[in-house]
């Protein structure tokens, strides 16, 4: 398999959507790196795990699945050199929990699950480690007791925190006065007294901090220094007995390396399967059974991108069949046809089930190639024909007897006769190597190459020729009919124009009958009529009518220029004439009839465009489409 083939079949898609029902980080990323197996006895326990676990799932839906990262940065932290803190012990504790819980849940799960219900027992007994941790453990903090020094150090804090509240106290009621509030405060994990500045004197001891506004110190008194200075050898002692308890659980902790290692990785292992399980319940999927050659079959196969969208495919190759050539309209389902069959082989191959029924069979591939879409390279300034070329010269080199090919409209884009040549050619040279070949072409020769090339049959897509449109239905060992001058006679074409392109295209005769009196309609009269746009001119070739209208292309005989009538005759027979845009006014006498007007311009011409100025034309629509205050036409004469 290639990337080529990933991105193009959608594969990474169904990897993401799959990966979504992960309940951790590492079972998303492991769902996302799947790639194809081509070892059937791997690729069959994988379905098997899928459909144990969908069993289990159709009776319960918790799964005790805990994160592993954690547990991971705490075993790599600690084979650092340093040690782990009491608050991700802690977290530590609730993986072993589950640990324990999923051995217990996959122990009633045998009859259901006989196969994978065994992993659980693989998890070693870690409930040393569990009861080590919570006797030195309590609520994210190192328990008092857990050893006798620290539980002795931690009582004379408690003494000494009692000693300094009380001479707090007196402090506090001895210089209330100076105060500005009347209770002590705790600066810096330090006891003070919020004195008045302009008080600082009264009281003898050392400043802690002060207000924003500076107008209050906070000063520990003197007489609380000596236990201040106690209490904080004590909490030394204590922060150095806490570290050295944390080493010696950490080092407990790495004992037990290789069973956390095992037991994260069976966790992982049923995080991936029940993933898999759950998009599979979700696409109403089943495993399908894998054959020993090259024997496919799909039924009611639905593309699991397109959900509730996709028509139902229908497809049966048996071992004998190498190739199927599929014909069809544009958009009518060929490509998508292709992309189906590849992309459940590699779902398979991955240990996913596939959205088709029960009775399902596709082979193993060892490889799979596609050619499908525009493969224009602008990076190497190759045309589409090129590029796919280049595609296809690279599947001839590597392609053997166990390999998929899925080729879309082989040999397109160039000359019809040439790439119907080469189609044939590549076809010939890859069956020779013994590939399996679903090829889609719009070249209507190949259905013949398809019916008497052994092993070789031809297919199409359906097309409703009542509605005009493609039912997306595959339709095996069939040619198609062409469906072009079916949805001409259709759509009315007439009947004679339709035999004649029969007879051009095939060498041959048929009929497309038209009921006579629907014959006599103007709908098919008018396609055989034989309109002319121009009148034909007096046989004199001489046009004589003194008579104008506006439009008509008039001499004026005095000068021999051509001019266009604009308006006239007034009662002494004056015509107004535009002449290179003015507009002269001739008498009838001296203008001779050049060309008449409806032999120049269409019968609803509006001669505005000729006669007046951009800006009149302008203002004039505006004013048909709506009032526009302060506008005003002036007639251009």
């Amino acid at each position: 398999m290639n990337e080529n083939t990933y991105q193009t079949l959608n594969f990474y898609e169904i990897l993401t959507e799959t990966a979504t029902y992960a309940l951790t980080k590492e079972g998303k990323e492991a769902i996302e790196r799947l790639t194809p197996s081509t070892d059937k006895k791997l690729i069959l326990r994988r379905h098997k795990e899928v459909d144990e676990a969908k069993a289990i799932l159709n009776v319960s839906a918790n799964l005790p699945i805990h994160s592993l990262e954690d547990v991971t940065l705490m075993l790599n932290q600690g084979k650092k050199g340093m040690y782990i803190r009491a608050r991700d012990f802690s977290v530590l504790l609730t993986f072993l929990d589950h640990c324990t819980k999923l051995k217990r849940f996959m122990n009633d799960k045998h009859d259901l699950a006989p196969t994978i219900s065994l992993y659980a027992s693989s998890i070693s007994d870690l409930s040393p480690l569990y009861e080590e941790v919570t006797d030195k453990i309590r609520h994210g903090q190192v328990d008092d007791y857990a050893t006798k020094a620290l539980g002795k150090i931690r009582k004379q804090i408690n003494i000494q925190q009692t000693k300094q509240k009380e001479r707090l106290e007196a402090s506090a009621r001895k210089y209330q006065s100076y105060m500005q509030e009347n209770r002590p405060v705790e600066k810096n994990a330090r006891y003070t007294l919020p004195i008045k500045r302009e008080h600082r004197k009264k009281l003898k001891g050392t400043i802690i901090d002060q207000s924003s506004s500076g107008a209050t110190l906070f000063i520990e008194p003197a007489e609380l220094g000596a236990l201040q200075e106690e209490l904080q050898l004590l909490r030394l002692s204590e922060e150095q007995e806490v570290e050295q308890i944390l080493y010696r659980l950490t080092s407990f902790l790495l004992d037990y390396e290789q069973e956390l290692n095992v037991a994260m990785e069976t966790m992982l292992h049923y995080d991936i399967i029940f993933a898999k399980a759950k998009y599979s319940r979700i696409l109403k999927a089943n495993p399908p059974s894998l054959s020993d050659g090259t024997g496919l079959k799909l039924w009611n196969a639905r593309h699991p991108l397109l959900r509730e969208q996709a028509v139902p495919l229908q497809l049966h190759m048996n071992e004998k069949d190498q190739g199927l050539l599929i014909t069809g309209p544009n958009t009518g389902g060929k490509t998508v046809t292709l992309k189906t069959v590849g992309l459940f082989c590699l779902m398979s191959q991955s240990g996913l089930h596939i959205p088709v029924d029960q009775g399902s069979t596709l082979p193993v591939f060892q490889q799979m190639f596609v050619d499908i879409g525009d493969r224009q390279s602008i990076e190497e300034n190759l045309s589409t024909f090129s590029s796919r070329l280049v595609n296809l010269i690279d599947i001839l080199r590597k392609t053997n007897d166990r390999t998929l090919l899925l080729l879309d409209e082989i040999g397109s884009g160039t000359d019809p006769g040439e790439g119907m040549g080469l189609a044939t050619a590549i076809l010939d040279q890859l069956a020779e190597k013994g590939a399996v070949i679903l090829a889609t072409t719009h070249y209507s020769e190949m259905k013949k190459y398809a019916e008497e090339k052994p092993g070789f049959m031809n297919g199409a897509m359906e097309f409703n020729i009542e509605t005009l449109k493609p039912t997306y239905r595959l339709m095996q060992n069939t040619s198609g009919k062409s469906q072009a001058f079916a949805i001409a006679h259709k759509l009315g074409l007439h009947p004679d124009i339709l035999e004649k392109a029969y007879e051009i295209t095939y060498k041959g005769k048929t009929e497309f009958p038209v009921d006579r009196e629907e014959l006599k309609q103007e709908k098919y009269r008018k396609q055989t009529a034989i309109n002319r746009y121009r009148k034909q001119k007096p046989k004199d070739n001489r046009l004589t009518d003194a008579s104008f209208k506006m439009g008509d292309n008039v001499i004026v005989q005095s000068t021999g220029e051509t001019a266009i009538v604009y308006k006239g005759p007034d009662a002494k027979g004056n015509y107004v004439v535009q002449i290179k845009g003015e507009k002269v006014t001739y008498n009838h006498k001296r203008l001779k009839l050049h060309i008449r007007a409806e032999e120049l311009y269409p019968e609803d011409y509006d001669f505005d465009i000729v006669f007046k100025s951009k800006e009149y034309r302008k203002i004039k629509n505006q004013l048909d489409r709506k009032h526009v205050e302060g506008l005003w036409l002036e007639e251009e004469e």
